[in-house]
């Protein structure tokens, strides 16, 4: 069971606060047929999504999980332009928050918890997509997918968090939907909480062994003992 000592809470963003595929989809279909690629489906991206935008790219243009070996360098970098152009411009009308994230982060922040976000989106999307949704007031960090060299599961965000708030890994607890998620809080030491939705490719969350896994993000008021 987790401990009840948490003080910093880290969350993932898409598939854990946010819904995002639907406009994540539009943008990738776009960029894709845009260089004469067949079109990616909406299903496929939420199979795809997970690793950060240029492995997302990468794999609609392959129509598969492994990025094809055959795709060209410059190729890629001009997808991903073009990706993050039509993401930009989507104004992230489709996305949205899941159940019960809002009055949860809400009650988590008025009973003291240090809340961060650690998502592998690049950064330059995220302020604007926590303000869209009324978030962005709850976390003390924000840190993107280009924040530091490598993405989760590489544990660099949380020990960049816990060094900075002076937090022991017993302190922490990492929320996400993904295995990224679960390994990048294994990796640090640190406790994990697993959400059954959201996007893990197929696999349930639970196989990868978080020490709390939850169909809604509500019960992580009683798993940290908001109450005690």
């Amino acid at each position: 069971m987790i401990s009840n000592n948490i003080k910093l809470i880290a969350f993932d963003l898409d598939g854990t606060l946010l819904d995002s595929v639907p406009d994540l989809a539009i943008a990738a279909d776009q960029a894709v047929q845009a260089l004469g690629y067949p079109s990616v489906s909406e299903a496929k991206v939420r199979d795809y999504v997970g690793n950060g935008a240029d492995v997302l790219i990468g794999r609609s243009l392959s129509q598969s999980m492994t990025v094809s070996e055959d795709l060209d360098g410059d190729l890629l970098v001009k997808a991903r332009e073009l990706f993050d152009d039509f993401y930009d411009k989507s104004g992230h009308k489709l996305s949205h928050l899941y159940p019960a994230v809002k009055e949860t982060l809400e009650e988590l922040h008025k009973a003291g918890f240090t809340l961060a976000l650690v998502t592998n989106k690049p950064s330059k999307f995220v302020p604007e997509i926590l303000e869209k949704h009324g978030i962005s007031q709850f976390f003390v960090d924000v840190l993107g997918g280009d924040a530091f060299p490598e993405k989760k599961p590489n544990p660099v965000a949380l020990n960049w968090l816990m060094e900075k708030h002076n937090c022991q890994p017993q302190e922490m607890l990492m929320v996400g939907d993904s295995k990224n998620d679960i390994l990048a809080a294994k990796n640090a030491g640190c406790y994990s909480f697993g959400l059954t939705y959201g996007y893990n490719h197929g696999e349930p969350i639970a196989a990868s062994q978080p020490e709390f896994v939850a169909d809604t993000i509500a019960d992580l008021i009683d798993v940290v003992a908001v109450s005690a």
